[in-house]
C-alpha cells in the first residue's frame, strides 16, 4: 500500500498520508468528530486532528496499520475475534452500518468506549475504501454536572437495543463472549450492575459474570463470581423464581434483609450488600427448552429505581438471549463431538531411527474444529516409510468423514503393494475416490522415505494438485519441490502420474503443509509461498518443534478461515 501519495495504488485508497488530512480534504479534516480513512483491507490510510488526538496516537502510529487489530478491543481490553467484528465486517463489504459503545484502544493503552459509523468511501475511480466516524456514545448528565445518567430510551431506542442485541449475541457462539456482550450492552446503558446466574447441564448453578460500570469501564468482579446454592423449589424469591422459570420482578435491598429460606437467598443478600445497589430488575433466560439462567441489572449510583415498566424491555433482551446461549451451547457440544473425533482422526507418527518428525493441526477458526485436511506416516518396510498430507473440500464433519475414508483407503492401497511407486497408489486411489459421496475432490501428496548405502536418505513422492513440498538445508536455503505435479483426485480425468526422486543432504528439512498455511483472500498464492518460503529459511536452524510452531505463529494469515495441516520431517548428520 502506497501511504506516501507517490505510488500509483491499485483498487484501494492511497494518498497522502501525513497529519495535515489531505486525503480527507478540508471538511472531514475540521470536523470535531473523529474520522478514520481506511482502504478495503481495513488498513488506516488518514486520519483527521480529532482522530489522533482523541485515540492519542500520532499518525506515524495509524498509518498502514490494520484498524482492527490496532483500536477494536472488547470490554476487557482483548482484541476481539477478526471475523466476528461488526465494524471490520462493514469494512470489508463495503456497507453502511453503525454500532454503540465499542472500545477502543488509546495509545496509553487506556480504554474508551465510542458508537462508531462506517460508510463506503472513494477516492477516484479505481481507489476504494471506508470511512469510520467514532463518537461518544450519548448519555444524559442531570442539571449541575454528577454522576452520569442515561438519556430516557425512547421506542426507537428501545428497537435499536434489542435489534443490536439480536445481532451482538447471534455472531458469537462462545458463551463467554456472549455473555461479556449482553453485559456491555446493558450497561451503562440500563443500570449500574449486570449479573449472570446460569444453570449447568448437571443443574447446577453458576455465577458466571458480575460487571461493574466504574470510572468510564467494565470492569468484572471475579470476586462475587464462582459456583451458587442450588435452586430452591418453592422459593418465592425474585432469583429463585427467576431460575425456576418464572416471570421476570422487581427487587432491592429489603428484598433480602428478612430470613433468608435457601442458600441463593444468602448469596443475593450479599450481593446487594456488596454492590450498593438501591434497585435491580431479575429475569430468567430461557431457551427453547429448558431455562438456562438469570439476568439482574441493578443500579447503585444511577439514582432512578427500576419500576415494572422497565420489565417488558428486559424480558425482550433475555429471550435473544436465551436463544444466543442455546446456540452456544449446542455449537460446544457438537464442538466436544467433533475434537474427540478429530483425537481419533489423526495418527500416531512412526518412529524413523535417525530422523525426526512432527505434525501439527489446527481447526478452522468457525468450523467444527474438524476438517478435510490431513497427515499421515506409517512404515511401509523395514527400510521405508510413507509420507502423506492432502486436503478433501470443505472443513466441517461431512469434509472430515470424507477425509477419514481417503486417508483409510490409502494406507491399504499402499500397504497392499509396499514396493509400488507413489503414482501407482495414487491413480489407484483416485479410481476409489470418484465413489465416495463425501469427497467431491481432494488434492494429496505422497511420499516414500528410504535411506540409500550412502547414508544419505531418499524422498520419492507425486503430488496431486497439491501446494508443492518445502526443502530447507541447514544453513537457510529454501526451495519448493515443483517436479511430479498431477492434476487433483475426483475430476474423472485420466492422466499419467509423474514421480521424481531426491536425495535429501544431512540435517535437511522438508515440510509437507495444505493451502490454510499460505492462502489468502487479500493476496495471491505466490505470495503466500514466498511468505513461507523466507520464514522457514529464517527458522532453518530451530528444533523441529520450535520450527513447526514459529512457522504457523508467523506464516499463517491472519484472514485465513481455513485448517491447517503440517508434517515435517528432519534428517540426521552424516556423522
Amino acid at each position: 500500500m502506497d501511504i506516501t501519495g507517490t505510488g500509483t495504488g491499485d483498487s484501494h485508497v492511497s494518498g497522502p498520508q501525513t497529519g495535515s488530512g489531505a486525503l480527507l480534504g478540508p471538511t472531514l479534516e475540521d470536523m470535531q468528530t473523529a474520522v478514520i480513512v481506511v482502504d478495503n483491507g481495513g488498513l488506516i490510510v488518514s486520519a483527521n486532528h480529532a482522530a489522533k488526538s482523541g485515540l492519542g496516537h500520532r499518525f506515524e502510529e495509524l498509518g498502514g496499520e490494520d484498524f482492527h487489530e490496532l483500536l477494536h478491543r472488547d470490554s476487557h481490553g482483548h482484541a476481539t475475534p477478526r471475523t466476528r467484528s461488526q465494524l471490520r465486517n462493514a469494512i470489508l463489504a463495503g456497507t453502511t452500518e453503525h454500532g454503540d459503545s465499542e472500545w477502543f484502544a488509546r495509545g496509553d493503552g487506556t480504554l474508551v468506549q465510542m458508537s462508531w459509523l462506517v460508510a463506503p468511501y472513494s477516492c477516484g475511480s479505481d481507489r476504494t475504501g471506508a470511512l469510520v466516524f467514532l463518537y461518544e456514545p450519548k448519555r444524559g448528565v442531570p442539571e449541575g454536572g454528577g454522576t452520569e445518567v442515561p438519556a430516557p430510551l425512547t421506542e426507537l431506542d428501545r428497537l435499536a437495543l434489542l435489534a443490536e442485541t439480536t445481532t451482538q449475541l447471534t455472531s458469537t457462539l462462545d458463551v463467554e463472549e456472549a455473555l461479556r456482550r449482553l453485559a456491555a450492552l446493558t450497561v451503562p446503558r440500563l443500570a449500574d450492575w449486570a449479573v449472570i446466574d446460569l444453570l449447568t447441564e448437571q443443574d447446577e448453578v453458576r455465577r458466571a459474570l458480575v460487571t461493574e460500570y466504574r470510572d468510564g469501564i467494565l470492569v468484572e468482579r471475579e470476586d462475587l463470581q464462582g459456583p451458587m446454592p442450588p435452586v430452591p423449589e418453592e422459593s418465592p424469591m425474585p432469583l429463585s423464581r427467576a431460575l425456576r422459570g418464572a416471570a421476570s420482578s422487581l427487587a432491592g435491598p429489603a428484598t433480602y434483609q428478612g430470613p433468608p429460606d435457601s442458600g441463593i437467598a444468602v448469596e443475593q443478600g450479599r450481593l446487594f450488600v456488596e454492590t450498593g445497589m438501591h434497585s435491580a430488575v431479575i429475569a430468567p433466560i430461557r431457551g427453547l427448552r429448558d431455562v438456562l439462567g438469570a439476568l439482574t441489572l441493578g443500579r447503585s449510583k444511577l439514582p432512578r429505581a427500576f419500576t415494572g415498566a422497565d420489565l417488558p424491555l428486559l424480558e425482550d433482551i433475555t429471550r435473544r438471549a436465551g436463544l444466543a446461549l442455546d446456540n452456544a451451547r449446542l455449537y460446544q457440544r457438537q464442538r466436544k463431538v467433533a475434537e474427540t473425533m478429530q483425537r481419533h482422526l489423526l495418527p500416531q507418527l512412526p518412529t524413523v531411527p535417525g530422523v525426526e518428525m512432527t505434525a501439527r493441526y489446527v481447526p478452522a477458526p468457525h468450523a467444527s474444529s474438524v476438517g478435510g485436511d490431513w497427515y499421515d506416516a506409517f512404515a511401509l518396510t523395514d527400510r521405508s516409510h510413507a509420507l502423506a498430507i492432502g486436503d478433501v473440500v470443505g472443513h466441517d464433519l461431512d469434509a472430515a468423514a470424507g477425509m477419514a475414508q481417503v486417508r483409510n483407503m490409502l494406507r491399504a492401497f499402499t500397504w497392499s503393494q509396499p514396493e509400488a511407486m507413489p503414482s501407482a497408489v495414487v491413480t489407484q486411489l483416485d479410481n476409489a475416490v470418484k465413489h465416495v459421496a463425501e469427497v467431491p475432490m481432494a488434492t494429496m501428496i505422497l511420499a516414500t522415505l528410504s535411506p540409500g548405502d550412502d547414508e544419505l536418505w531418499r524422498l520419492c513422492w507425486t503430488n496431486a494438485g497439491h501446494p508443492p513440498p518445502l526443502l530447507v538445508s541447514h544453513d537457510g536455503r529454501a526451495r519448493y519441490l515443483t517436479d511430479a505435479h498431477g492434476i487433483l483426485l475426483g475430476t474423472g480425468i485420466i492422466r499419467p502420474r509423474p514421480d521424481v526422486f531426491t536425495v535429501l543432504p544431512p540435517r535437511t528439512t522438508v515440510l509437507l503443509y495444505t493451502d490454510g498455511l499460505v492462502e489468502s483472500p487479500h493476496h495471491s498464492l505466490d505470495h503466500g509461498l514466498e511468505r513461507l518460503r523466507r520464514h522457514a529459511a529464517s527458522l532453518a536452524h530451530r528444533p523441529l518443534d520450535a520450527f513447526c510452531d514459529l512457522l504457523l505463529e508467523q506464516t499463517r494469515p491472519g484472514d485465513n478461515d481455513d485448517d491447517v495441516a503440517m508434517l515435517a520431517l528432519r534428517t540426521p548428520d552424516r556423522a
